[in-house]
């Protein structure tokens, strides 16, 4: 199980740069929070980092964010692009496993403390066949990291199954 400096890391740059590009394109908020974050954590004005053209600059967000230090803005990051760019994904998981979210969105108390093997993996093969490997391992990490109902079949999964692995797809 990844932490979320770990996901920015493990994944492609071009995935990555999507996630920033589409966080910059459609959450300025978020954005701007993780510019300043960024800014923070290399002793840098965050307008020096907003004078670099942009592929400079999200390279230079994307070597900083997979940094220990910074997990927390990288999870922010991600949970923020999951939720606006990724909702179906969310959808699909949570209605595949019967459990009751608001478009994709669920409450940690409402999260079951286990769920069966059998259902986990029926939707995890749903989410495979409806989306990309790549994204549903970033999901999937996510979940079971930001969640406080850390699933150890789900774990188990994501350390075995070779296509939820990061690093490995194009």
């Amino acid at each position: 199980m990844l932490k979320s400096h770990e996901l920015l890391g493990f994944m492609s740059p071009e995935l990555a740069n999507d996630i920033l590009n589409c966080t910059f394109e459609s959450d300025k908020p978020t954005y701007k929070a993780v510019l300043n974050g960024i800014a923070e954590a290399r002793k840098v004005r965050p307008l020096f980092l907003e004078r670099q053209p942009r592929v400079q600059r999200h390279a230079l967000m994307v070597a900083t964010l997979s940094r220990p230090g910074l997990d927390h803005v990288a999870g922010n990051l991600v949970r923020a692009w999951l939720v606006k760019k990724q909702k179906s994904l969310l959808v699909d998981f949570l209605n595949a496993l019967g459990i009751a979210n608001i478009e994709g969105v669920v409450e940690d108390a409402d999260l079951p403390a286990t769920v069966d093997d059998a259902k986990l993996k029926a939707a995890i093969e749903t989410l495979l066949a409806r989306h990309p490997p790549e994204i549903v391992a970033v999901y999937l990490n996510a979940f079971n990291d930001m969640n406080e109902a850390s699933w150890a079949n789900l774990k188990s999964m994501l350390e075995s199954d070779p296509r939820l692995q990061l690093g490995g797809h194009s």
